[in-house]
């Protein structure tokens, strides 16, 4: 009988229904016993007896790999792959499948939310007032604002349509995927480079995987190139904008804001905390209820659709392959 790793959590809390197709299933599951993001080690302690894993952003190495000598299918509940060798689980035939759909809505939506607080200072109000201080802070709106976009996938172009509402701010945009631009056709977009939004934007707001290529693509010099009173929004993956850096170029009373949900060691215990103008959430892009109902279901779906001998409808496309090994 296959056997399933839940390691993912918390899963199945709000909505039961991902147990229970694996219950109607007659299969047999473990859900994470620690209630915690695993550490390579402690996944790899884990793992040996499975089957199949249902994965969250915990890392799924060689290392642990070998050690799961059962191991056929990896089931990422979410988008990121960068937590996945995929290489490695190549070259063992362990599938991999993903849900990259249905997370990107809630993910698009506390974007436009971090937007929304750091132009209007709401953070800043919100501690202000808790420690007994009164005072209103002057904000911008976004449509008078720049607004630069870095990734145009399915999450950056859903919080370009949800700026649609607020006005018509100018919209600055990069990709490596030049062919993104027809999507957005009904858009006034300006594709430019890199360099120009760090310049140019107010805001700047990064929607790209974490690869090879991004790892620190956003460092001291970057940061130091953008606007004095420029804000600046993480919720793509930790590792692409340099953590320190920007704890050092706020520090010295560079950029207006920042709102990072995302971070290159979860949980987040870094110096960033200090920074009181610096929005911190535990990445929890992906935590609406409905979103994070439905990337369990789609998740849970597959691995049944496997274990079943069912076609499958998510495998992770031969291109996230070609990222890691470098080829694009």
């Amino acid at each position: 009988m296959n056997k399933v790793l839940i390691t993912t959590v918390p899963f199945g809390d709000k909505d039961r229904l991902p147990l229970e197709l694996l219950e109607s299933a007659n299969i047999d599951y473990v859900i994470n016993p620690l209630d915690k993001k695993l550490t390579e080690d402690e996944l790899a302690e884990m793992i040996t007896d499975f089957d199949v894993i249902i994965a969250g952003t915990e890392p799924i190495t060689a290392k642990v790999m070998d050690r799961a000598t059962n191991l056929k299918m990896i089931s990422r509940v979410g988008i990121g792959l960068d937590s996945v060798d995929l290489l490695a689980a190549k070259e063992r035939d362990i599938i991999v499948s993903y849900t990259p759909d249905a997370p990107s809505p809630a993910v698009a939506e506390l974007t436009i939310g971090l937007i929304l607080s750091l132009l209007r200072s709401i953070h800043v109000s919100n501690s202000e007032l808790h420690e007994g201080k009164w005072k209103r802070f002057f904000g911008r709106r976004i449509s008078e604002v720049t607004i630069g976009i870095i990734g145009v996938g399915r999450i950056g172009s859903r919080v370009i349509r949800r700026t649609k509402p607020f006005g018509t701010p100018r919209l600055l945009v990069n990709d490596i995927n030049l062919s993104k631009r027809s999507d957005l056709i009904d858009f006034k977009l300006d594709w430019v480079s890199k360099e120009k939004i760090y310049k140019e934007a107010d805001i700047i707001s990064i929607h790209t995987p974490l690869t090879s290529q991004t790892k620190n693509m956003i460092t001291k010099d970057n940061l130091l190139s953008m606007k004095k009173d420029a804000v600046i929004i993480n919720t793509a993956r930790g590792g692409i904008i340099n953590e320190q850096d920007l704890f050092e170029v706020m520090q010295d009373g560079h950029l207006s804001g920042a709102a990072i949900d995302v971070f290159d060691f979860e949980p987040y215990k870094g110096r960033l905390r200090e920074i009181q103008r610096c929005i911190l959430t535990a990445h929890m892009g992906s935590m609406s209820v409905d979103c994070r109902t439905r990337m369990e279901i789609e998740a849970t779906e597959e691995v049944v659709r496997f274990i079943t001998k069912q076609p499958l409808q998510s495998l992770v496309p031969e291109g996230e392959y070609a990222v890691q090994s470098g080829e694009l």
